[in-house]
């Protein structure tokens, strides 16, 4: 059997591959397997309904027990620290830096839920329809809610590390209150 130059050229490659990354048995010892299903998946029996934010271009769907926002065209769903983007409300998700999520999505009030409770719950199919008018209609609004809620979230964050700092001094502020008498 005659090998050819090709076949020869390309068995010295991988032959100063192995050797370079310290022989064939430790190369196969480097090799790893990372398998990422994603988040789990939502699940909901047909399409759901959802509220749409006053005077934002933000929807949420009020009826599963986790949190699901529909904006510019995707779903986006945060699982503990990571976020989910899919373009299904029923996936499949990828996972996002923080930094592609939108700002719109990034600072829903936390207390979205009881805050537009009231709000009327659109059914997957009139929202289909009416998706594009009402998206339009709220374009100009949606701005002007996006900054309200960058500053309540930006003044929350600041309250919070106002916390941590008091927590990590010991509350030293509260006892030096008490010596003094105030």
């Amino acid at each position: 059997m005659k090998i050819s130059r090709i076949h020869l050229f390309l068995l010295s490659i991988v032959a100063l591959v192995l050797v370079a990354a310290g022989g064939a048995g430790e190369a196969l010892a480097q090799v790893s397997v990372n398998i990422n299903i994603g988040p789990p998946p939502i699940v909901v029996a047909e399409p759901p309904a959802v509220v749409m934010v006053p005077q934002s271009r933000v929807y949420y769907v009020p009826d599963i027990d986790i949190d699901v926002f529909f904006f510019a065209g995707y779903w986006w769903s945060p699982r503990g620290e990571r976020w989910y983007r899919g373009r299904s409300y029923n996936g499949p998700w990828v996972h996002m830096a923080p930094s592609g999520v939108p700002r719109a999505v990034i600072y829903m009030p936390r207390d979205y839920r009881g805050r537009y409770a009231h709000e009327r719950h659109i059914p997957h199919d009139e929202w289909k329809r009416g998706y594009d008018s009402w998206d339009k209609k709220n374009w100009n609004a949606h701005r002007r809610w996006e900054k309200e809620r960058e500053e309540e979230w930006k003044k929350h964050k600041k309250h919070e590390r106002y916390e941590r700092e008091r927590d990590r001094r010991g509350h030293r502020d509260d006892d030096l209150r008490h010596h003094d008498g105030r």
